[in-house]
């Protein structure tokens, strides 16, 4: 969602939006519409920066992303496995 990248659904988290808040659904089951996002910082800022959340999710207005934020530093490169530099050379741009 944020670097629009094409990978592995294994490397990418599953968001929603839960009373006017982006929440982290790690079991891939809370009802809704869900947008997927890397675990990467740099992705999470893109998308707060263009403002998908809203779009992806269609939701009317701001929504608060402090706890999905929170998340993705924790697990941010514990979730894929590797080194963030082999991470990045791995991400496919969508030709769209």
């Amino acid at each position: 969602m944020g670097c629009r990248a094409r990978t592995l659904p294994s490397e990418l988290l599953r968001v929603v939006a839960v009373d006017g808040s982006v929440v982290p659904d790690l079991r891939r089951r809370l009802p809704g519409r869900g947008a997927w996002l890397h675990f990467d910082l740099e992705c999470l800022r893109n998308a707060e920066r263009r403002r998908a959340f809203s779009r992806a999710l269609r939701v009317q207005g701001a929504l608060d992303v402090a706890s999905l934020r929170e998340h993705v530093e924790r697990q941010g490169e514990l979730a894929t496995g590797q080194p963030r530099g082999q991470q990045a050379s791995r991400k496919q741009v969508d030709p769209s």
